[in-house]
């Protein structure tokens, strides 16, 4: 560890910022240290890199002599980047450290500051007035309890200043509210921002790794894993610096009355609850940012390292099922009387091949050679129902031979005809 690392760590103690800074710098050695002990002149994945290369080189081509892939732009460009970023982000640390740091690390900073109006890193800011917050807490715990010791004391009643010391001290004391209050606004803002730089920190460190694993389909995977992890824990100090900032907002009219409370000797009981109230409502929305988050790097593709399992699997069966069947018509539907039968109907099979064309046809404009129409001799109950429109229409099929009872209303009854 070098030696302003080493210093920051010990000033990590004094506040949120200069534990922040600590854990960058800590952070950013690690990651440089575990590249060169990996990806370094006499690292031990150097042999490594090289065979991976080597096999890649070898499948590409044994698709080309088998025929699966051709020499084009869209097959030879996506394996000399893919080949090109491998290369870069495995063989020099200033690369690495110049793209994926200062992505992951100044990027969302960069954004929450232009957000903000800051001069400045966001975070670094957000973690003083944090910083400030916590001293004022600190000091109205310090000097509430010995003015009202003292008030009481001098009053003349020694018992009844021990017990106005014990119930300072009192969970559901204004005090102790308070000092709940500031545990929770401490664990969602200081516990969430360390614990997501640490994080953060390993994945960087890892990342070559992850990198060198996306040159093959099987691994790939986790290469898309990394980077939607990458892309998590870079963006969730962005959402506490954001977050944090309204809720830093709404906490200095309770900390000025806090601080007057205090200065009477009587802390304000209901000044206590609201700062309680609004670090509770900060845990909460931490809890939603990273379900917010959580969905929204869940429903990133990767640029295509790693399609869902769904689309390959309709991808395959669309590209193994054979043509569609030209669908066949469906028959007619048979009209059917509402109050009486068909009496009489004959049928006579049709002669030759014109008449076998006439009935395929299903009910031409006109009758070809000798053919035979099958007609209603008699009908009695009533009329034949017309049918409802359907989503065919009636043009074909022998159910069009037949004619509805309200055209022949008035008629004589149709004979068969022979032409």
């Amino acid at each position: 560890m070098a030696s302003t690392c080493q210093q920051l760590t010990e000033l990590a103690s004094n506040g949120v910022a200069p534990a922040l800074r600590a854990v960058d710098c800590v952070s950013n050695e690690m990651a440089a240290g575990a590249f060169g002990r990996l990806f370094g002149s006499d690292g031990a994945l150097v042999p490594a890199i090289t065979i991976l290369l080597t096999l890649y080189i070898a499948f590409f081509a044994f698709l080309l002599i088998t025929g699966r892939a051709s020499v084009g732009i869209s097959s030879l460009m996506p394996r000399m980047i893919t080949i090109g970023v491998v290369l870069l982000f495995t063989s020099s640390w200033i690369a690495y450290q110049g793209m994926v740091w200062s992505f992951a690390l100044a990027g969302p900073d960069w954004i929450a500051g232009q957000l903000m109006g800051a001069n400045g890193s966001a975070t670094q800011i957000f973690a003083d007035r944090i910083d400030i917050v916590f001293g004022i807490v600190n000091e109205v715990a310090t000097n509430a309890a010995p003015v009202k010791a003292a008030a009481a004391s001098s009053a003349g009643a020694a018992k009844e200043g021990a017990k106005a010391v014990a119930d300072t001290t009192s969970v559901m004391s204004p005090q102790g509210i308070m000092w709940l209050g500031a545990i929770l606004l401490l664990l969602g803002t200081v516990g969430v921002l360390l614990t997501a730089r640490i994080a953060l920190g390993i994945l960087i460190a890892l990342g070559p790794l992850f990198v060198l694993l996306g040159l093959f389909g099987a691994s790939r995977g986790l290469t898309a894993g990394w980077l939607r992890a990458m892309v998590l824990t870079a963006f969730t100090p962005l959402f506490v610096v954001l977050g944090g900032g309204i809720i830093l907002e709404l906490l200095v009219p309770i900390t000025s009355a806090l601080v007057r409370s205090s200065q009477m000797g009587e802390l304000d009981g209901r000044a206590a609850m609201a700062f309680f109230t609004v670090a509770a409502v900060h845990v909460a929305l931490m809890v939603m940012v990273f379900k917010v988050a959580g969905t929204m790097v869940a429903g990133w593709k990767v640029f295509g390292l790693a399609a869902p399992r769904e689309e390959r699997g309709s991808a395959s069966v669309a590209a193994s099922a054979p043509a569609a069947a030209v669908p066949m018509p469906a028959p007619a539907p048979v009209a059917t009387s509402r109050t009486g039968h068909m009496q009489g109907l004959g049928t006579r099979g049709a002669q030759g091949p014109a008449a076998s064309g006439a009935v395929g046809q299903g009910g031409g404009d006109g009758v070809r050679g000798s053919d035979r129409r099958t007609v209603v001799t008699q009908v009695s109950g009533g009329g034949i129902a017309p049918l409802g429109q359907g989503p065919e229409s009636r043009a074909r099929g022998i159910g069009s031979r037949f004619r509805s009872a309200s055209n022949d209303t008035g008629r004589l009854p149709v004979k068969e005809k022979k032409s």
